[in-house]
């Protein structure tokens, strides 16, 4: 059986996001908690600031993008684990085990703008994964040989 695969430019993308998150929250910390409280208050006077408003804005932007960038890199893992594998009669995802002739709903409203399938509950997009392609072509030559069969 074949699996997918995680799509490398999808990671690369996001992954490098969750780095430069990761690297604008040091810097923010950097800010709050070294550069700023070593300034006088005549510094924050001409830059137009109260010293300790800074300081705290500083710290919650270091918070808001370390948590950008554990969420982003997050979902990469998850969509990494996404176990789904198939072959040319059937597919497995998890535990649940299904020959392409027997999918009851196939939902193709999101698969022309954004490439995601909906088969049986199961969401495949392959914006996320290589091989979602092929195994669309797979559900649509069950669909279209369960409607002439009917």
């Amino acid at each position: 059986m074949k699996k997918l695969v995680l799509n490398r430019e999808f990671a690369v993308r996001h992954l490098g996001v969750a780095l430069l998150m990761l690297g604008l929250s040091g810097w923010f910390a950097y800010d709050g908690y070294v550069a700023y409280p070593q300034h006088d208050e005549a510094w924050f006077e001409q830059q137009h600031l109260r010293k300790d408003n800074a300081i705290r804005r500083q710290r919650e932007f270091m918070v808001l993008a370390l948590v950008a960038a554990l969420v982003i890199a997050g979902h990469v893992g998850l969509v990494a684990r996404f176990d789904f594998s198939y072959d040319d009669d059937g597919f497995a995802c998890g535990d649940v085990r299904r020959r392409f002739a027997d999918v009851k709903s196939i939902d193709w409203s999101k698969w022309e703008k954004k490439g995601i399938v909906k088969a049986d509950g199961i969401v495949l997009d392959s914006w996320h994964h290589t091989g979602v392609r092929e195994v669309a072509e797979k559900l649509r030559g069950t669909e279209s040989r369960n409607k002439s069969g009917s």
